[in-house]
């Protein structure tokens, strides 16, 4: 699969948080969420549906492929990941550590992360 942008990571994100991946979004719904227009996750819809990743079908709801759940639980898990590393380790502040690992979760390694996960099982910070 080729590599996906930052934002339709953010898109595949957005679904799984509104869902858990066991149910469809709502495009008005990924729209509040992402803070975009119905008409830029209509057209997210049609690429990441093209990538095989969600079914998106008109004025229905959108699911996640089995493909785009794997890759949305990813990156969930990376944002979950660095933002407990960034409040619990370096001390900031929720809001800013949300936006912060927004940005991270796309360009990190996943050793990196992994690395970030053990030191706060060893330092009992999670």
């Amino acid at each position: 699969m080729s590599k996906l942008t930052f934002t339709m990571e953010n898109y595949l994100e957005a679904i799984y948080e509104l869902t858990g991946g066991t149910s469809g979004a709502r495009v008005s719904d990924i729209s509040e969420r992402l803070g975009v227009s119905k008409a830029s996750v209509n057209s997210a819809m049609a690429t990441l549906a093209e990538k095989g990743l969600v079914i998106s079908e008109k004025y229905k709801e959108v699911f996640l492929t089995p493909a785009g759940l794997e890759k949305a639980k990813l990156t969930s898990e990376k944002h979950q990941i660095i933002q407990k590393f960034l409040i619990n380790v370096l001390k900031v502040d929720e809001e800013t550590a949300d936006r912060d690992a927004c940005h991270i979760e796309h360009v990190i390694s996943n050793d990196s992360i992994s690395a970030m996960q053990k030191f706060m099982e060893a330092n009992k910070t999670e």
